[in-house]
């Protein structure tokens, strides 16, 4: 690395601190702001560009818990990086210890699944929630060596002031993205977190070196157990429905637009994954169409996942699904549970199939959509709140925009915005 773009560098630190003095919740404040931000590395800068997007304000940037205890036992235990855990614990973690540094090891999401190293360290780093379960991605976060390397699918340092998040400003880190040894896919993020040392040149390669030792050794145990990278490393079917008529459906590493009728199908399978008898089913596709049309809807639809995975095919008496389907409409659910108002949003593209008459699916939009808009309203950040009114759902919502007027801050340029189209919508103006 050129000393120039070293991150630990006096200069670039002493840059990245009077870059944060030009950034507010609503961006940069002026020419000095954008000047400053022009100063940043270039792969500093083009991060917070993301970060003030997606995270906001950089005093409310904070990571949060996102996978409970249990959960996230259950997760560490089937995800692939629990085989390779050994070699970055050898390679990483103990000599971390010593060295009063931390590593982390994250999925492909940014979720931190384990933290490890300097006791001391561990305790410190809880207070800014650098801790198994939590979501430290770019989007939660903003710029962060875990958050970025996986945005940027490469090797990523971080130091000081260069962090989004004020929480951070004394901590470097340095990560690596782990990328399945025979498909290329992404499998998490590999990250050493500390002081200054943390982010120095060296670490970088030492970083490089454990990952490539990893990804080797998690080859050898696919040979040595006989398991091909497609079978161990294949994603969910996954079924993306909001803000779309014709559902996009993942399946078997391919990625298919499905017609609504069928798209309405497989979200009502979903939805009831014990089953449903065909009466069931018509009653909530139609209550007034004839058996008849829903038999070879049905056969249309086996065709179709059969010519693409025999597992997916539904099955009869009750119609059922096989094996799980990740909808997106309910993982937006799931996050505004556990309190991700800004990850939820980041998954709802707008209502689920909005053109479907189907009573099951009417009533399954009306949820989602009522759910989200109470949650964001009454628990979430200004922020999250201005991003929710710009969902087309939110648009005549008078409610929601006076909601938004009571949480922004008297000085706020965005307030002018909002009262406009309150009296737009007061005026009866669409």
């Amino acid at each position: 690395m050129p000393h120039s773009a070293q991150p630990t560098s006096r200069p670039v630190q002493d840059r990245a601190y009077k870059a944060h003095e030009g950034l507010d919740p609503d961006g940069l404040t002026g020419r000095s702001g954008s000047l400053r931000l022009g100063a940043l590395r270039p792969v500093v800068r083009d991060s917070w560009q993301r970060s003030l997007r997606h995270a906001g304000d950089p005093d409310r940037a904070l990571a949060r818990l996102v996978l409970a205890d249990d959960e996230l036992d259950a997760f560490r235990r089937d995800h692939p990086l629990a085989a390779i855990m050994p070699v970055f614990s050898r390679l990483l973690v103990e000599p971390s210890h010593e060295a009063g540094m931390l590593v982390a090891v994250g999925d492909q999401h940014g979720r931190l699944l384990w933290v490890d190293g300097d006791t001391r360290l561990r305790e410190r780093a809880e207070g800014m929630m650098f801790m198994p379960g939590t979501d430290w991605s770019e989007a939660a976060v903003g710029t962060s060596a875990p958050g970025t390397a996986l945005a940027l699918g490469q090797g990523v340092q971080i130091a000081g002031a260069e962090h989004f998040s004020r929480a951070v400003h004394s901590w470097s880190c340095t990560a690596v993205p782990i990328h399945d040894p025979d498909s290329g896919a992404v499998l998490g993020v590999v990250d050493l977190t500390g002081r200054e040392e943390a982010a120095a040149p060296h670490t970088l390669s030492l970083v490089r070196a454990a990952v490539a030792a990893a990804e080797a050794e998690l080859r050898i145990i696919r040979l040595q157990a006989g398991t091909s990278s497609r079978a161990a490393t294949q994603k969910p079917a996954s079924l993306t429905i909001t803000g779309r008529d014709h559902g996009l459906l993942e399946l078997a590493g391919r990625r298919i637009e499905l017609s609504q009728r069928h798209t309405e199908i497989l979200t009502l399978l979903a939805l009831h994954p014990a089953g449903l008898t065909a009466e069931q089913l018509a009653d909530q596709l139609n209550p007034h169409a004839r058996g008849a049309t829903l038999r070879a809807e049905m056969v249309r639809l086996r065709k179709l996942l059969a010519g693409i995975s025999a597992a997916a095919v539904p099955e009869s008496r009750p119609y059922r699904l096989p094996q799980p389907l990740a909808v997106d409409a309910q993982r937006v659910l799931q996050c505004l549970a556990r309190g991700s108002y800004r990850q939820a949003l980041d998954l709802y593209q707008g209502q689920l199939v909005p053109g479907s008459e189907a009573p099951g699916v009417v009533d399954f939009r009306h949820r989602v959509s009522a759910t989200l808009r109470e949650s964001v309203l009454s628990n979430a950040s200004t922020e999250t709140v201005m991003r929710y009114l710009q969902l087309p759902e939110a648009k005549n919502d008078g409610d929601a925009w006076l909601a938004a007027l009571r949480l922004l801050p008297p000085r706020s340029p965005k307030r002018a915005g909002v009262v406009a189209r309150l009296e737009q919508l007061e005026a009866g103006g669409g």
